[in-house]
């Protein structure tokens, strides 16, 4: 049974307007989001996969950002024209986000119990008591012992990863069709990270909320992604089933993200880094925007931008050695026909 569309990026341009002229930071995007999936979107910091976050959310910073083009359609519904008032209903309610560093999300004058109610009493109309029971319960669903005590305790005293649980509880506590979560483990150690990630595993099938994970880490990507998309520089450069990308890596800048991952079975005297810096947004105006870090870059490469290529039904990437059947072979040094 073919799963329904949730959410469908199309054509998205989101620009910022600054004194340096426009500078597109996610540059004419599509891709869609299942009911009930857990989709990735990876790539370097710089690369647009925050902006692309926060232009569904409708809270890109206006001044100087702008979503300048393209449609954001929540089950067929366009985000991109609805008023900020009509927005304030969707979120948390449809769409929900877990940011990257709860302590700045979480307000330090407020007890945990009062923001949690207040998330939920916005867009319930429940009294108070009722709204602290879900409250509770949402913690306790989260994993955080003596919920009842940490209602009446304040963010600065609780741990990283308990912020954390209680940014995902308040995120799940309106059962939102799509939660966005934007490097949601990045300040936690890697064994509160590994329980985060075995969490929000746990609930997308308990809730079959959608989710839309956005992260440098392949190895979380592996773990508990169906599908990925590898952003570069602004744009979508591939997209497949998560085995598919790590089997078969299309683009150039795939294949470094995934040679970039330690492996604890090899030794190795120092770890493979791709050369060079992410560019910065709108500063390379002609050509493939990988072309200067890129081994593979012929004279094409930094005249023309390569369109997408379907590799097969479900993976598609943005690189002209897929024209004409191509692929990059597994000595990286070589292509093969």
């Amino acid at each position: 049974m073919e799963r329904k569309v949730l959410l469908e990026v199309k054509g998205l341009e989101t620009t910022f307007f600054t004194n340096d002229g426009k500078i597109p930071a996610v540059d004419h995007i599509d891709f869609k989001v299942y009911e009930g999936e857990i989709l990735g979107i990876v790539g370097e910091s710089g690369c647009g996969k925050s902006v692309t976050s926060l232009s569904i959310m409708g809270l890109v910073p206006n001044p100087p950002g702008k979503i300048t083009s393209g449609e954001i359609l929540l089950e067929g519904k366009d985000l991109t024209k609805l008023s900020e008032k009509e927005m304030r209903k969707i979120r948390g309610k449809d769409i929900a986000m877990i940011f990257q560093e709860p302590m700045t999300s979480l307000n330090p004058l407020y007890t945990i119990g009062n923001q949690l109610i207040e998330a939920i009493r916005i867009h319930n109309k429940w009294d108070k008591k009722k709204a602290a029971n879900h409250a509770i319960e949402m913690m306790k669903l989260v994993g955080l012992r003596r919920a009842e005590e940490l209602m009446k305790e304040y963010p600065h005293q609780l741990s990283g990863g308990m912020r954390q649980r209680v940014m995902i509880a308040m995120a799940l506590a309106c059962n939102p069709k799509l939660v966005i979560a934007d490097e949601p483990t990045t300040a936690l150690d890697v064994t509160i990270q590994a329980q985060i990630m075995k969490l929000m595993q746990d609930l997308n099938k308990k809730f079959n909320s959608a989710v839309l994970l956005i992260t440098h880490d392949l190895g979380v990507v592996a773990e508990i992604c169906e599908r990925v998309i590898v952003m570069y520089s602004g744009q979508i450069v591939e997209e497949a089933p998560v085995m598919e990308i790590f089997k078969n890596p299309s683009h150039p800048y795939t294949r470094g993200l995934i040679q970039s991952v330690p492996d604890m079975r090899q030794k190795k005297e120092t770890l493979y880094s791709i050369p060079g810096a992410v560019p910065k947004p709108g500063s390379i105006k002609v050509g493939c925007r990988f072309a200067p870090r890129c081994e593979f870059a012929q004279e094409r490469c930094f005249a023309e931008n390569p369109p997408i290529y379907d590799v097969s039904d479900n993976h598609k990437a943005r690189c002209f050695l897929l024209e004409k059947g191509e692929r990059i072979a597994d000595d990286k040094h070589a292509v093969e026909s």
